[in-house]
């Protein structure tokens, strides 16, 4: 019988850097997706209030040092970063960390790249710290989340995430060659 490997979804694949933006493959730990129960809201609260965070309203997050709570949809969230508290009865609870990838874009071209990509506007102004949307990047579904000033954290599903790469870094090398000019 054939011995199966755990791979990561980018394996073998360096950050690049095009201009001042770094494109980098990232680890992001246990993701749980958590999707509360009619009427659970309060019963959520109290379950999550252990870890620091609160579940999140329509494209927000709630942060507490590595653990992050991101929106997802219509009262579901990712849960990042941390083992998901007892939610039996409060919320359908599944482990999601071997079907998704994430990317980080760190610099000055990082909301330009993904605004290439993704039909939102993500300058700051109006995609703040602390801001996640689930929208399309192309073709493909993806969760975007601005986690500091400059830099940007995208989850697609583990089967894309080489297409994503290969996507935002395009975004990237045609905007260091515009300013190349």
């Amino acid at each position: 019988m054939p011995e199966l490997i755990a791979k990561a979804p980018l394996e073998g694949r360096k950050p690049a850097t095009f201009g001042a933006t770094t494109l980098a493959a990232v680890d992001p730990g246990l993701v749980t997706s958590v999707a509360l129960f009619p009427g659970q809201e309060k019963a959520a609260a109290k379950a999550l209030k252990p870890l620091g965070l609160s579940f999140p309203g329509p494209n927000a997050s709630s942060v507490r040092g590595e653990v992050r709570l991101v929106w997802t949809g219509r009262d579901q969230a990712f849960l990042i970063g941390a083992e998901a508290p007892d939610l039996a009865g409060i919320a359908a609870v599944t482990d999601q960390s071997g079907g998704w990838a994430t990317l980080t874009l760190t610099g000055p071209d990082a909301a330009a790249a993904l605004m290439r990509l993704v039909p939102v506007d993500l300058r700051p102004a109006a995609f703040p710290v602390g801001r996640a949307i689930r929208a399309p990047m192309g073709h493909l579904q993806a969760v975007v989340m601005r986690t500091a000033d400059e830099v940007f954290a995208v989850m697609v599903f583990r089967s894309m995430a080489r297409t994503a790469w290969h996507e935002i870094e395009v975004a990237l090398r045609s905007l260091a060659a515009r300013a190349a000019l």
